[in-house]
């Protein structure tokens, strides 16, 4: 997802046939609100006037936005959005409108929701926003092909002007233990980035029910290295729980560029994540 700590940047992208504009901005959900539509208690089935007043009321989000909610990605339902910030021209009322290109819009919309720039993985937690379109007055200038690619391309655009961050699934470890095996519970969980979230000790009792998060990245073998630390003193039982924030700047921090080359190389992708360039035009630039 973006940092939600800097103002989106808008940013256009140029049709194959140089006859189209689309201009987009990306900013980042509020956790609560993605939450919500992890748990479908938000969800594009909703009446649009009911979801509207929740946005607007819960989320501060403005009335236009809050009542224009294109699309739901990836896979229709997941935690990010494509939102229709446009406004008709007053000077020009006839000009071709952001609706004329909704399904090819919504087409990219769900292309690059369910792969990022990043690493071509999930998004999650993206506001995609229409600012403004700038369209051929004829149907066949202004056809999917020049459409979807162009979407797709200032999307990608608007994610890496908002400096995006990485995300990683954690699980919620449950461990039951004699208090002699808390020494290695700390260590096992320490040197795999875990850390201990609620530690309570049965009334009359010597025994430990601990619950822990740990990255599912650092989970690969986990409870034979905790038998060992911990003599076969604690069994684990693990569930997904949640994503987190990965620390640090993925363009930038040399450890994240290094994990992020790994996944591009496995999926035969290249190691480097492309330049903003590619995927963002400039106004008057051929």
């Amino acid at each position: 997802g973006p940092d939600s700590g800097i103002d989106p940047e808008v940013c256009m992208s140029q049709s194959p046939n140089r006859d189209n504009k689309l201009y987009c901005e990306a900013s980042s959900l509020a956790t609560a609100l993605t939450h919500r539509i992890d748990v479908q208690e938000i969800t594009p089935r909703d009446d649009v006037e009911v979801r509207g007043r929740i946005l607007m009321e819960e989320f501060g989000w403005e009335h236009g936005p809050a009542h224009k909610v294109w699309a739901f990605g990836p896979e229709l339902v997941g935690p990010n959005l494509l939102v229709d910030a446009t406004k008709r021209s007053k000077s020009n009322p006839n000009l071709p409108s952001v609706n004329e290109v909704k399904d090819s819009v919504v087409s990219g919309f769900a292309w690059v929701a369910k792969e990022g720039v990043i690493c071509e993985e999930n998004m999650r937690g993206i506001c995609f926003k229409m600012v403004d379109v700038i369209l051929h007055s004829e149907n066949i200038k202004r056809s999917s092909g020049q459409i979807i690619p162009t979407a797709r391309r200032v999307f990608y655009a608007a994610e890496l002007a908002s400096r995006p961050r990485l995300m990683e699934p954690m699980y919620l470890v449950e461990i039951v233990c004699p208090s002699q095996a808390l020494e290695g519970i700390n260590h096992t969980l320490a040197a795999r980035r875990g850390f201990i979230k609620e530690k309570k000790q049965r009334e009359g009792s010597p025994v430990y029910n601990i619950r822990a998060y740990i990255p599912v990245a650092e989970s690969f073998d986990f409870d034979h290295e905790l038998k060992i630390q911990t003599n076969c003193q604690a069994l684990p039982q693990m569930v997904f729980d949640h994503w987190q924030l990965v620390a640090g700047d993925p363009l930038a921090d040399s450890d994240l560029k290094e994990i992020i080359c790994e996944i591009r190389t496995r999926k035969g992708l290249p190691p480097e994540v492309p330049p903003i360039e590619r995927y963002k035009d400039w106004e008057g630039r051929p």
